[in-house]
């Protein structure tokens, strides 16, 4: 049963402060190509100053030449050419650097990108997912209840990718836009100081615009992942249930379903898109307004023989220009913050998220059970406020057949979840040989309970890999006695590639008998103490029942078995019968008992015996 939407605690606000800190710890943990990447985006930054220079230096060794009047260039870094070199001889020299410069700055270049790469989709995207779906594996079906498929889904493909934004978008960006800004902005001020106060002064307001749309957008972009989710589960929804919306004529109107979520998709996506397409010309346009400065202010300084044509006022220029670039690159870089802080916090939304249901620490690792399952006064609800059970009391002995019986939302399919220990109880206790399963080792309890449901479950894949998926290194030997007792052998053996053939998605290339015998041979191969058969002829015709009740018949045999059912024909094999009402076991006993005693059994035998004389009069 389905808990409801509040059924677990809403998660918590993450404060800013410790996503970036667990977001920064994700990319120390990947720290060997992390550091790499910085320290190639500082050797292409030194190599970029490198090139400005050499072209300044190249302007000013060309305009020397042509007036001998003109102050002598200013080599860096100590070098000055041999005393006999010609203008030509200086200049190709300082060309051949600038090819060399550009040529190792391709390279690095790419290895930077490779390296990147590598770190985000390599390492940190594998790794997020590993350790999302890890968790998701462990978490209790209170997570499930209330998270739908397309959600989770969303959070392990599309919420990763953003999360990994914090890596390339923001923090390597980052770096290197803040060692970009002070490398540049030394280099300005040993040109001329007063000149770079004049053209940077415009990083103050910069700075608050930037502060100003971060903030603004980032709930945006969570409302966006949300939408994002609801359009995910509508369109997965729609591809599952096909044949339903065709058999009711309903093309038309999921078409507009779907419209309507995608649009309001879109419509959120274009408001984001509005904020952000009024940020980056702001911050373009503060950033051009120091070129404006420098023409101005720069050309002065040239003019009066300050500042160098070459080396300073080009090189400036070049300076600004990438310095503006990196400004105007803050934009992008307050983008992604708000990308990869919501997508964040919902990865971290689930790798937080509490068990619920775990072994606890030195749990109890059962031997062999012998089968006797005990609930000793147990209360149980999906909320605090609506118990499901109510005080419910029985004990199910070695071997013993027990059947479950009720009307629908009686509470049969909650005790059965209590068995295998999906939920705790709030009140009372569930034991295995009188054992808590709650001082039990879960994994190891689990393995001793096979489990038959209602709708079974198969996998793409192979039909010896479905039957073994309990246990993945059975032999086929094995696999094949736990498929002739679920009497499953004989219509495996006649598939085209019998044992090896591939099943489509949930089988859906078998039948419901085929399937739920299947599912009955991958409970049996485990050699289950305890067996949990969940209205496995809920959905079946006559003929298949009586083939999955045969199959049934051997596998009860010396096995504690719990049968949910709400056909007689099932639990009139049973040893004793529970009988639910409303959450409380109000009878008890075999069926010829409950038949002849007033009380939901005896009225459904009277409907049943009523409905099967109908049909042998109609047949005959």
């Amino acid at each position: 049963m389905p808990a409801p939407p509040n059924s677990i605690q809403p998660s918590r606000e993450y404060p800013t402060g410790e996503l970036v800190r667990r977001l920064l710890a994700l990319a120390w943990r990947h720290r060997a190509d992390f550091l790499l990447s910085v320290a190639l985006s500082l050797v292409l930054l030194l190599l970029a100053l490198l090139g400005l220079q050499l072209l300044g230096l190249v302007i000013d060794v060309i305009r020397h030449a042509l007036d001998r009047s003109l102050q002598a260039p200013r080599y860096p870094f100590g070098w000055t050419p041999p005393a006999g070199w010609t203008a030509l001889q200086i200049v190709t020299a300082l060309s051949l650097a600038i090819v060399a410069q550009a040529v190792l700055r391709a390279i690095l270049t790419y290895w930077y990108n490779m390296t990147t790469a590598q770190l985000t989709q390599g390492e940190i995207v594998p790794d997020l997912r590993h350790q999302l779906y890890a968790r998701l594996q462990r978490l209790s079906f209170r997570f499930f209840d209330v998270h739908g498929a397309s959600s989770i889904f969303n959070r392990v493909t599309g919420d990763v990718q953003n999360t990994r934004l914090f890596v390339d978008g923001v923090l390597l960006q980052g770096l290197n836009m803040l060692l970009t800004l002070g490398a540049y902005a030394i280099f300005m001020w040993r040109i001329e100081p007063g000149l770079t106060v004049a053209c940077l002064w415009v990083a103050i307001p910069l700075w608050w615009v930037t502060d100003y749309y971060s903030r603004r957008l980032r709930p945006g972009y969570l409302r966006n992942r949300e939408l994002s989710d609801d359009l995910v589960q509508l369109f997965t929804e729609s591809v599952r249930g096909m044949q339903t919306i065709k058999g009711f004529a309903a093309e038309r109107h999921q078409i507009r379903r779907f419209a309507e979520a995608n649009g309001r998709v879109s419509s959120q996506q274009r408001l984001i898109f509005l904020d952000i397409s009024i940020f980056t010309p702001v911050t373009q346009l503060l950033s051009q307004a120091s070129l404006v400065i420098l023409f101005a202010y720069g050309g002065w300084l040239y003019l009066q023989g300050k500042i160098p044509l070459g080396t300073g006022l080009v090189v400036f220029a070049g300076l600004l220009q990438q310095f503006n670039g990196q400004v105007a690159n803050i934009s992008t870089i307050a983008n992604s913050v708000q990308q990869s802080l919501a997508a964040a916090r919902r990865v971290f939304e689930v790798l937080d998220m509490p068990l619920g249901v775990e072994s606890k620490p030195h749990a109890i690792i059962p031997k062999k059970l012998t089968g006797r399952i005990t609930f000793e006064a147990v209360t149980f609800g999906y909320t605090l406020e609506q118990p499901v059970l109510h005080d419910v009391s029985f004990q199910a002995e070695p071997g013993q057949v027990v059947g479950i019986f009720g009307m629908t939302g009686a509470g049969k399919s909650t005790v059965l979840s209590l068995i295998p220990r999906f939920y705790d109880p709030q009140r009372g206790r569930v034991t295995a040989d009188g054992l808590d399963l709650r001082e039990l080792d879960l994994d190891a309890f689990r393995r001793q309970v096979g489990i038959v449901y209602q709708e079974s479950f198969l996998f793409s894949n192979t039909v010896s890999a479905n039957i073994a998926f309990g246990h993945p290194h059975a032999s086929q030997h094995r696999i094949e006695h736990a498929a002739r007792t679920a009497c499953a052998h004989e219509f495996i053996m006649e598939l085209p590639k019998g044992y090896a053939t591939v099943l489509g998605e949930s089988g859906v290339d078998l039948s419901g008998g085929q399937r739920q015998r299947l599912a009955l041979a991958r409970a049996l191969l485990l050699e289950p103490p305890i067996l949990i058969l969940d209205d496995p002829t809920a959905s079946v015709d006559s003929k298949t029942e009586r083939e999955i009740v045969t199959a049934l018949r051997a596998a009860m045999a010396s096995r504690t078995t719990f049968v949910v059912s709400s056909r007689l024909s099932l639990l009139r094999r049973a040893d004793i019968i529970l009988v639910l009402e409303d959450g409380r076991l109000t009878e008890c006993g075999t069926h010829d008992q409950l038949a002849h005693r007033p009380g939901p059994y005896h009225a459904t035998a009277l409907l049943q015996l009523m409905d099967l004389g109908e049909a042998q009069g109609d047949a005959a």
